[in-house]
């Protein structure tokens, strides 16, 4: 997979909300374990352990054990490579878009000529 290719796994993980509530917790406070994220977040620390395990499947968090807990904190390289892919489907849809715009400029000349 290159550098730019769409990881659908990922982008799954990042498309639900209280991930992504998460993730900004996380980078604000650097780490984070799932009782202190459900206390700042309106979910439950077990619906917190859920998210934090689909986020650890793709490689958004990295968990280390810190007494009783994990303790999590963001991976930057992989939320890098997240905007990368972002940016990536970002171009080709604008474009895709100015092709279908000359499409529809071509026409109108057509028809006004």
């Amino acid at each position: 997979m290159s550098a730019t290719a769409v990881d659908d796994d990922l982008w799954s993980a990042i498309g639900d909300p209280t991930r992504r509530r998460m993730l900004d917790v996380l980078l604000a406070t650097g780490s984070g374990t799932a009782t202190s994220l459900s206390e700042q977040l309106p979910v439950t620390r077990q619906a917190v352990a859920k998210h934090l395990q689909v986020l650890d499947q793709v490689g958004l968090v990295h968990g280390t054990t810190a007494g009783r807990e994990r303790r999590y904190h963001v991976d930057r390289a992989q939320l890098a490579r997240a905007a990368a892919q972002l940016a990536s489907v970002g171009a080709s849809w604008d474009a895709r878009l100015h092709r279908i715009k000359r499409i529809a400029e071509a026409i109108q000349r057509e028809r006004e000529a």
